[in-house]
């Protein structure tokens, strides 16, 4: 993600932030400019909803609804006939906001969901909402569940993503991530995992990707209970982190493409946020210094190939990770990334970009110089 600052006093600014903090004048993010906007509002416009580019009372924009629960801050034309933004308008269900700690949860639902669409605009996805395709337009279920034997399963059913709001509770997650013995479990990662097996639905089910997609992930033709039921029982094969990304990835093609979709958005959000700072990784003193190096100059959302990302990551990460551990902490990205899930994830960069179609194009040669993203023991 980009950098931010306030279009009135150069302040930097969060991408989630409503206000200034220094000149105090109220902002919202654009998604027409991409940036966060300082706004301002004439004296008669007072009993209204219209605001106004500060500085230009020409430029007249008008909050999402949902900035008034605190959950948004995104802007919408003031002439839109939609009283929701971009993000909000594929919302169905929102939690019951008369439990005071469901307001949390869903402020950090949509915090994530917002960086969700942040990603999918800049790479031009489709997104269409149930009001434009009612049968699998894409469209949020933010649910809790109704006791214990009656429990919201997280996860995506033609274009309906339903997200259990639990999820959004850090404590609950990190019981439900060590009881599963994941190395990463976050709400942003459930949000690109789901939104997945929707852009498999749109880019690959009824389009010439499907044979190349079978090539690489499976035929997802295989029977999808019966592998979820024998992956919960035997767990994964051996020798798994050789071609997939994570263990659930082993389940079935469908999760295989999800997982993998997911880290392909980890990882050109990541890179995008380093470019925006001007990362430069140079190590001194190692025999690998140069296959470790990396100065991260270039948009991963326009990049021709996935071969300058990987590039990028593999250096990036392991500086990251080893900060992280010098702080007691887990690694920042604990993953490893053999050819075969470079290969992967370079079919979805193709995807994204119209790239894959009855023939894939070439691909360049992705050298590493025999370094592995290696952040857990594979053994």
């Amino acid at each position: 993600m980009k950098l931010f600052d306030c279009q009135n006093c150069g302040q930097t600014l969060f991408f989630e932030n409503t206000r200034c903090e220094r000149c105090g004048l109220r902002v919202g993010y654009d998604t027409c400019s991409n940036t966060l906007m300082a706004l301002d509002r004439d004296a008669e416009e007072l009993s209204h909803l219209v605001w106004h580019k500060a500085g230009d009372p020409s430029h007249s924009v008008k909050f999402c609804d949902n900035a008034a629960y605190d959950v948004c801050n995104w802007l919408i034309a003031a002439d839109d006939s939609d009283d929701y933004c971009l993000a909000c308008r594929h919302n169905r269900t929102v939690p019951d906001l008369g439990k005071d700690h469901n307001k949390l949860l869903w402020k950090q639902l949509e915090f994530a969901k917002h960086r969700l669409f942040y990603t999918l605009l800049a790479l031009k996805l489709p997104l269409v909402t149930r009001g434009q395709d009612p049968i699998e337009g894409l469209i949020f279920e933010f649910k809790e569940d109704e006791s214990a034997t009656k429990r919201v399963l997280t996860g995506h059913d033609h274009g309906d993503i339903t997200i259990n709001i639990a999820e959004a509770d850090d404590a609950e997650r990190e019981r439900r991530r060590a009881a599963m013995h994941e190395p990463y479990r976050t709400l942003l990662g459930h949000f690109r995992h789901e939104v997945g097996h929707y852009y498999w639905d749109r880019l690959v089910r009824d389009a010439p990707a499907l044979e190349p997609c079978r090539a690489i992930f499976g035929d997802e033709r295989e029977d999808y209970n019966a592998a979820l039921q024998k992956h919960y029982r035997e767990g994964p094969p051996a020798h798994w982190r050789e071609h997939y990304v994570s263990a659930y990835a082993t389940t079935h093609p469908w999760e295989d493409f999800a997982e993998t979709w997911a880290h392909y958005l980890h990882i050109i959000d990541t890179l995008n946020t380093a470019e925006a700072f001007g990362i430069r990784i140079k190590p001194k003193d190692i025999v690998a210094s140069d296959a470790l190096a990396t100065r991260v100059d270039f948009s991963p959302y326009t990049a021709d190939s996935i071969a300058p990302i990987i590039e990028a990551w593999v250096p990036l990460t392991f500086a990251v990770n080893s900060l992280n551990r010098s702080m007691g902490l887990g690694d920042f990205y604990p993953f490893v990334l053999t050819p075969t899930i470079i290969e992967k994830l370079g079919f979805m960069h193709d995807l994204v970009h119209g790239w894959v179609g009855a023939q894939r194009r070439a691909q360049p040669a992705i050298e590493t110089a025999g370094h592995r993203i290696d952040g857990i023991n594979p053994d």
